[in-house]
C-alpha cells in the first residue's frame, strides 16, 4: 500500500470516527431532553439551515465548541494510526522528523557509527511550557478529554464481542454526558494556582512516562539502522532531554506572580520530582528479586549494604528486614530510605550519606547498582528496569521542570529609579538617560560588591517584586543549587545596558556570583536587527570577558521573538528577519568561540511562529543549531501535542530527532545565498504593504 491510499484511509477513519462521536454525543444530548440543541448541531456532508433563534447561544456555542472538540480526538486517533501503518507497510524512516529517517540520512552521508553517537551527546533540548489567556480549557474537561481518547483507542480492539463493544459506547456516552455537565471553559479567569496545576499534570504524569518511549525509538531505529548497538546502551549516550517552565517565574505583563508564588512554586517542583522518583525505584525494587542464593554477589557489594544501612540507623534495619537474602532489593530499599529523608527535610548531624544533597549522589548509587548487575550477567535486566529511572533521573534531576524568571526591560528600567531614589542618588531618572550613562553608571557599580539598600528596605512595587522574586531564587539556589533555575529572560531587549543592569539586581540580592543565565529576548524587528551588535558588546564587556576566561560561560541563550515580530512586519518579514539575526548572531557567537542556545517563543498559530516542528527546524541557517535549543510550547497548543501517551512521544521524538539532525547534517545544507537578496526585496515590499494597511486610519474600525 502506498502512501497515498494510506492517507485516503486516514481521511475516511477521521470521518468514520468523527461521525460516531458526533452522533453519540447527539443522542445523549436527546436523552436530557436537549433535543433543539442536538438537531442544531450540523451533520457531515450536509449544509441544511436550521432555525436556532429559540436556542440558547451558551449551549449552542458550547455544543459546537465539543464538537470542535471532537473532530480533534478523531484526527489525533486517526494520525496515530496512520503513522503505525506507515511504519509497518513502508518502514519507519517514512515518518518524517522521526529518528528512522534521522539516521537514514546520516548513514546516505556516509558518516561513521562513532560521528554520530558523539553528535547526540551535544544534543540537549527543551519544551518549556507556558500559560497563555486562550487556553481556557478546565483541568477537569483536559481529564475528560484523555479519557474519552483511550475509550476510542479501545473500542477499535477487534477481538472485543458485541457486549464488551456495547458497554465501551456506554462509558463513551457517559464521559459526553459529564463533559456537557461540567462545561468546556472557565467562566473566570483561571488563577495562577489553576494554570500551574495544568501544567504539573504533563511534568508529573506524562513526560515521565513517555521519557522511555522515545528512548525506546531511538534505540529501535539505531539498531535497524544497522549502527553499532553498544554506542546506545547507557543514558549518558542519549541525548539531553530536560523540562521547563514559565508559570510562577513570568512576570512580563503578570502581576499576579509575586515572589511568594515563585517560591512556591520551585519548592512544588522539587518535591513533585523527588516524589516521581520514588515511585520509580520503589518499581523498580518489586522487579529486583534475585536471592543471593542463586546469585553470586561479590563481598564487596554485600559490605556496600550494610555499610549504608548502618548509616541510616532505625530505618537502615527496616531496610534490610525487608527483603531478606534479596541484596538488591535492600540496596534499593536503602536508597528509598535516603531519599524519604531528602523529601522530608530530614538531616542526621555529621551523616551526609543520611539524604540526597543533589541527584548526582543518588545518580553515583544508581551506576553502581549498574555495575552489580553486569557483574552479574543480568545486564539486560539492567537496560529493562534500570535505565529509565536512570534515564529519569538525568532528564529531572531534583527540581522536575526548570524554571525561567522573565520580566520586562520597561519594568526593570522603573525598578532601578525606585532603587536608586531610595539609596540617594539625586539623579535617579534612569529611564531619561542615553546608553552612554547608563553603561557608565553599570561599569562604575559592577565594580564593588556593596548593595545599594539596607536589608529588608522597601523602594515601591517594581524595585519590590524584582528584588523580591530574586531573593527567592537566591534562598533555592543557597538550599539545592541552581539546577532547578532556568534563565533571567529579558523581554524587549534593546541594548545593551538591558541586560547588564540585570546583574545589579542579581548583586543586590547575593546572587552576584551565582552564574545564573541572563538572556535576552528579541523581540521586535529592529531588536532582531539590532541583536548582533548587542550580542557582541555583551560578550566584549569585562565581566563577561572573565566568565568566558574562567570557562563559566560555555554557551550563551538568546530568544527570539515570533509573535511581536509578525505583529511588527507581518509573517514574511518576521520569519526572514529572524532567520538573519540567526545566522548573524552565530557568527558573531563563532568569534568568540561560544555556542549559542537559541530559545524559540513560538505559539500555535502560523502568525505566531506555529507548525510542524522538524519543518521548522529544518529551516535553520547553516551552523545555526549548536545542539542546544529551547522552544515554548504556548498553553493554547499543550494539551494537543501532549494530552495522550501516544501524542507526547510523537512531538517529543520530532523535537529531540530533528534538532540531532541539524546537529549532523546543518553544516551540509545547499548554500542558497543566492537568493537572499531576492527575499530581501520581497521582505520589504511584504513589508510596506502590512504597515500601509496596519497604519490606515480606518484599521482599528474595520478589525
Amino acid at each position: 500500500m502506498d502512501k497515498q491510499t494510506l492517507q485516503q484511509n486516514g481521511l475516511k477513519k477521521i470521518k468514520d470516527d468523527f461521525t460516531f462521536l458526533l452522533n453519540t454525543f447527539k443522542h445523549m444530548l436527546k436523552s436530557l431532553g436537549e433535543d433543539d440543541i442536538a438537531e442544531a448541531i450540523p451533520e457531515i456532508d450536509k449544509t441544511t439551515q436550521i432555525d436556532t433563534s429559540k436556542i440558547s447561544d451558551k449551549k449552542l456555542v458550547q455544543a459546537l465548541g465539543i464538537s470542535f472538540e471532537l473532530l480533534n480526538i478523531a484526527e489525533e486517533n486517526a494520525a496515530a494510526q496512520f503513522r503505525r501503518k506507515s511504519e509497518n507497510q513502508l518502514g519507519p524512516e517514512s515518518i518524517r522528523g522521526s529518528w528512522a529517517e534521522t539516521l537514514k540520512e546520516c548513514k546516505e552521508k556516509t558518516i561513521s557509527d562513532e560521528t554520530i553517537a558523539q553528535s547526540l551527546k551535544k544534543v540537549d533540548v527543551m519544551p518549556v511550557l507556558t500559560a497563555h489567556p486562550t487556553e481556557a480549557k478546565r483541568l477537569s474537561v483536559l481529564d475528560l478529554h484523555r479519557e474519552l481518547y483511550v475509550l476510542i483507542v479501545k473500542k477499535e480492539n477487534p477481538l472485543w464481542s458485541d457486549s464488551e463493544k456495547n458497554d465501551i459506547e456506554k462509558q463513551i456516552t457517559g464521559v459526553l454526558e459529564r463533559w456537557w455537565r461540567t462545561g468546556e471553559i472557565y467562566l473566570e479567569k483561571p488563577r495562577l494556582a489553576d494554570e500551574r496545576s495544568n501544567l504539573m499534570h504533563y511534568f508529573k504524569n506524562v513526560f515521565p512516562n513517555v521519557l522511555h518511549v522515545v528512548d525506546q525509538r531511538l534505540k529501535n531505529a539505531w539498531i535497524s539502522s544497522g549502527l553499532n548497538p553498544d554506542l546506545m546502551d547507557w543514558p549518558e549516550q542519549f541525548p539531553k532531554l530536560h523540562f521547563g517552565s514559565w508559570v510562577g517565574g513570568d512576570r512580563d505583563g503578570h502581576p499576579f506572580v509575586t515572589p511568594e508564588f515563585t517560591a512556591e512554586t520551585l519548592n512544588l517542583h522539587r518535591k513533585s520530582a523527588l516524589i516521581v522518583i520514588r515511585e520509580r525505584l520503589v518499581n523498580l525494587a518489586q522487579k529486583l528479586s534475585f536471592s543471593k542464593y542463586l546469585n553470586g554477589f561479590s563481598e564487596e557489594f554485600i559490605s556496600l549494604i550494610e555499610e549504608q544501612a548502618s548509616k541510616l540507623g532505625a530505618d537502615g534495619k527496616r531496610a534490610l528486614n525487608r527483603n531478606p537474602s534479596e541484596p538488591l532489593r535492600q540496596y534499593v530499599n536503602l536508597l528509598i530510605a535516603r531519599l524519604d529523608n531528602t523529601i522530608e527535610g530530614k538531616k542526621f548531624k555529621d551523616i551526609p550519606e543520611s539524604y540526597y544533597r543533589n541527584p548526582e549522589e543518588l545518580s553515583k548509587q544508581l551506576k553502581t547498582l549498574r555495575q552489580t548487575l553486569i557483574d552479574l550477567n543480568a545486564e539486560n535486566v539492567a537496560k529493562q528496569y534500570l535505565f529509565p529511572v536512570e534515564r529519569l533521573l538525568d532528564c529531572t534531576g531534583f527540581h522536575l521542570a526548570k524554571l525561567d524568571i522573565r520580566n520586562n526591560s520597561a519594568y526593570h528600567e522603573k525598578a532601578i529609579e525606585q532603587i536608586l531614589k531610595e539609596s540617594g542618588f539625586e539623579d535617579y531618572a534612569y529611564s531619561s538617560w542615553d546608553e552612554t550613562k547608563r553603561m557608565e553608571f553599570i561599569n562604575q557599580e559592577l565594580e564593588n560588591n556593596r548593595p545599594f539598600l539596607n536589608t529588608n528596605a522597601s523602594c515601591g512595587l517594581e524595585a519590590d517584586n524584582v528584588l523580591g522574586y530574586l531573593k527567592e531564587v537566591k534562598t533555592y539556589v543557597d538550599q539545592y543549587g541552581k539546577s532547578g533555575i532556568g534563565s533571567v529572560i529579558v523581554s524587549m531587549t534593546r541594548s545593551l545596558s538591558d541586560m547588564m543592569i540585570v546583574y545589579l539586581f542579581l548583586r543586590e540580592v547575593g546572587l552576584g556570583k551565582s552564574n545564573l543565565m541572563v538572556a535576552p529576548l528579541l523581540e521586535t524587528i529592529d531588536d532582531l536587527l539590532a541583536g548582533p551588535e548587542i550580542l557582541e558588546q555583551y560578550l566584549n564587556h569585562p565581566l563577561i570577558s572573565e566568565k568566558r576566561k574562567k570557562g563559566l560561560l560555555n554557551y550563551q541563550e538568546i530568544m527570539l521573538g515570533y509573535s511581536d515580530s509578525n505583529k511588527d512586519g507581518g509573517i514574511l518579514t518576521s520569519r526572514w528577519n529572524i532567520y538573519k539575526a540567526e545566522k548573524s548572531l552565530t557568527n558573531v557567537a563563532d568569534k568568540f568561540g561560544v555556542e549559542l542556545c537559541f530559545f524559540h517563543g513560538r505559539g500555535g498559530t502560523i502568525s505566531r511562529g506555529g507548525g510542524k516542528i522538524h519543518r521548522f527546524l529544518e529551516s535553520m541557517p547553516p551552523n545555526s543549531v549548536s545542539g542546544r535549543i529551547k522552544m515554548t510550547v504556548q498553553g493554547e497548543t499543550i494539551s494537543n501535542q501532549f494530552a495522550n501517551k501516544i501524542n507526547a512521544s510523537y512531538n517529543l521524538e520530532m523535537f529531540v530527532s530533528s534538532t540531532a539532525k541539524q546537529v549532523i547534517l546543518g553544516n551540509l545544507k545547499e548554500d542558497k545565498s543566492y537568493l537572499h537578496k531576492t527575499l530581501d526585496t520581497l521582505v520589504n515590499k511584504s513589508r510596506m504593504a502590512y504597515r500601509e494597511f496596519l497604519d490606515h486610519p480606518d484599521f482599528i474600525e474595520f478589525f
